[in-house]
């Protein structure tokens, strides 16, 4: 190990489930940590072991409820801080806040690079996360930052069903580069949808750039809130003359009516990865979660022991 570092591993509470899972693939356990609340809400947080000098990778994504999610996990790395931990990773699978990355019009914020600046304040080492809305997001912060991709899990998923003529779809013009990744994965042509969103969560499908006659559709996107666009365009797909639609995302935010519109379109399976914890049953609305659990525990290991990560994306 790294100038004698122990691997530490500790986890929020958004997504336990994940924090487990890539603690068994370590083969290690988690820190044991104390998270509550006072009688006012605000976040307590008590590290119950001794992290000196250690190498610590805090496990949170800032999902729903997005507020306390953030503000546990500025609270974890302060306490590792304090606790003269050696190395402080934040491992946020999901990066809330993403979606301001600039503004488009005037008095707008940008809550990505707040953020940033909020976790670097904290005194985190350096960031793993997948999929950041926005790429350029990486260059809001001034320490080092791993960006994972999910479209080789996507991929494997797809190419194990064999799917016949398929052609890879993006639901709007900034996930292009994502959905050409996939299609150069699956060896399979790629199109776009073109929209306009009028307002936030809602998007209305303009023109379908691709041929998709005949053909079984695979909509890739980093994310999935309410489910608008993708089933909108799910519609427009089908009424082009697609036989199938299948729709695919790293984040399944699915708030509001999002696992009703699922349920209801003619989208024949919906896949997520399990960066974010889904709050009901997913068979109920043919929705399909794969684990990163290996890919971020690889990535945990790799940084550990001050190996290359892109390897990863191989």
């Amino acid at each position: 190990m790294p100038r004698g570092m122990e691997l530490r591993l500790l986890s929020g509470s958004a997504n336990p489930g994940l924090a487990a899972a890539i603690a068994d693939y370590l083969g290690i356990r988690l820190v044991e940590m104390e998270l509550d609340k006072f009688s006012d809400g605000e976040i307590k947080v008590i590290v119950n072991e001794s992290v000196r000098g250690a190498d610590c990778f805090v496990i949170q994504s800032t999902c729903c409820p997005a507020n306390d999610s953030l503000m546990e996990l500025l609270i974890m790395i302060d306490a590792l801080m304090r606790a003269s931990a050696d190395r402080i990773t934040a491992v946020i699978p999901y990066f809330g806040y993403a979606r301001q990355d600039r503004k488009t019009r005037g008095r707008e914020p940008i809550t990505a690079k707040l953020v940033a600046n909020l976790l670097t304040t904290a005194k985190a080492s350096r960031i793993l996360t997948i999929d950041l809305h926005a790429g350029q997001i990486q260059g809001f912060f001034d320490l080092p930052v791993d960006h994972l991709s999910s479209v080789p899990l996507i991929a494997d998923y797809f190419l194990a069903r064999q799917l016949k003529d398929v052609v890879a779809i993006s639901p709007d013009h900034g996930g292009i580069l994502r959905t050409r990744q996939l299609a150069e994965r699956l060896r399979v042509p790629i199109g776009i949808i073109d929209k306009r969103r009028p307002a936030p969560n809602v998007s209305d499908v303009m023109n379908i750039i691709g041929d998709v006659q005949g053909k079984t559709v695979v909509m890739v996107d980093d994310l999935i809130d309410t489910a608008g666009t993708v089933t909108q365009a799910a519609v427009a797909l089908m009424n082009r003359g697609a036989v199938e639609v299948y729709a695919a995302c790293t984040h399944p935010v699915l708030s509001g009516p999002a696992l009703d519109r699922l349920q209801a379109s003619p989208i024949n399976e919906t896949v997520v990865t399990d960066t974010i914890p889904l709050r009901e049953d997913p068979s109920r609305s043919r929705v399909r979660v794969l684990s990163v659990a290996p890919l971020l525990g690889e990535a945990i290991l790799r940084i550990h022991q001050d190996l290359s990560v892109s390897k990863l994306f191989s």
